[in-house]
C-alpha cells in the first residue's frame, strides 16, 4: 500500500473550500456514503485528485462484523469509487450494521468471542478479494459492550491483523471512549498495533454527557485522544493522521489551528497539546 504521510483531514462538503485552499495536508478521507452513486465526482475531489492529493475512501455501511457476507453490490460500488478516486486504500469498520434485513442506523460492537472473529475475519477476507486496493479496520466506539467476552479489544486487533492481510485504522478517539466507558486498556491496544501495518490514525472530538464520554466529531478534540496519539508517535515515530469532523464546522482559522496542534504532537519535541479553541 502507498504510504500515506503527514496530517489529513475528512471532507465534507462543508469543508470542501477550505481543503481546496489548505496548502500543506497530508491526505483526504473521503465518505462512500457521501458519494453518488453514479456520475462524476464532485468538482473539488477531481481538482484533489488532479494535485496528486492523496486520498483515502471511507466506508460506514459495509458490516464486516455481520453474520451475513458483505454484499457484493456495495463491494462492487466501494472498488468504483476507489479507482475513481485513485485512492490509497479503502478503510471500513469493525462493526456490524444489520442483521436479518434489519439496518440498526449505528456501528455496533461485535462480540469478542472466537466464532465472531472467525466470521469477521472471513469477510474481510471476501471484502479484501473484491477490492481494487488494501483495505484498512477501524475500531469503533460504542456505548455498550456484548457480556462475557472471550478477549480483549486489543486481542480482537491482533486476531483481525492475524488472520487477514488488512490494515488497521487506529482511532484513538474511539480508544480514548472506551477506555472511559468500559474501562478498555488503552495502553494494551496501542501496543498492539505494528507499525507495518497501521495505515493512519483517526482523531475527532467529543463530550462528556450523562456520565458517558460520547465521540461526538463536533467538539474540538480534547487532550486525552492526543495524549494516545502522542503516546503512539513515541512507540512508533511520526504516524499519519487525520482530523474527522462532521458537524459544528469551526471557522477557517480555528480549524488551521487544530491541524497545526497535530503536526505538533507528531514531532520529536511536541509542546503540550491545547484545544484550536484556546
Amino acid at each position: 500500500m502507498r504510504t500515506l504521510r503527514g496530517v489529513g483531514i475528512g471532507w465534507r462538503r462543508e469543508l470542501a473550500l477550505f481543503i481546496d485552499r489548505a496548502p500543506d495536508l497530508g491526505f483526504v478521507e473521503v465518505l462512500a456514503e457521501h458519494l453518488p452513486a453514479s456520475g462524476p465526482l464532485p468538482r473539488s475531489l477531481e481538482r484533489l485528485r488532479d494535485r496528486g492529493v492523496p486520498m483515502v475512501l471511507h466506508g460506514v455501511s459495509l458490516g464486516l462484523g455481520g453474520a451475513e457476507p458483505p454484499d457484493p453490490r456495495r463491494l462492487e460500488r466501494l472498488a468504483r469509487l476507489a479507482e475513481a478516486l485513485g485512492a490509497v486504500c479503502v478503510s471500513e469498520h469493525l462493526a456490524f450494521v444489520r442483521a436479518g434485513g434489519l439496518e440498526s442506523g449505528h456501528l455496533l460492537p461485535v462480540a469478542r468471542t472466537e466464532e465472531s472473529l472467525e466470521v469477521l475475519a472471513e469477510n474481510i477476507r471476501r471484502a479484501e478479494a473484491a477490492l481494487p486496493v488494501p483495505l484498512a479496520l477501524e475500531n469503533v466506539a460504542s456505548l455498550f459492550e456484548w457480556p462475557d467476552p472471550a478477549f480483549s479489544e486489543a486481542e480482537l486487533l491482533a486476531g483481525v491483523l492475524a488472520r487477514t492481510g488488512a490494515s488497521l485504522l487506529l482511532d484513538v478517539s474511539n480508544l480514548h471512549a472506551h477506555a472511559l466507558n468500559h474501562g478498555t486498556d488503552a495502553a494494551a491496544v496501542l501496543a498492539t498495533v505494528p507499525r507495518e501495518r497501521l495505515a493512519y490514525v483517526h482523531v475527532a472530538g467529543g463530550v462528556h454527557r450523562d456520565g458517558l464520554y460520547h465521540d461526538t466529531h463536533a467538539h474540538p478534540v480534547p487532550e486525552g485522544p492526543v495524549a494516545l496519539l502522542a503516546e503512539l508517535t513515541r512507540r512508533l515515530g511520526p504516524v499519519p493522521v487525520l482530523l474527522e469532523r462532521d458537524d459544528h464546522f469551526p471557522p477557517p482559522d480555528e480549524l488551521t489551528r487544530e491541524l497545526a496542534s497535530l503536526r505538533a504532537v507528531l514531532t520529536p519535541a511536541a509542546p503540550r497539546w491545547t484545544e484550536a479553541r484556546s
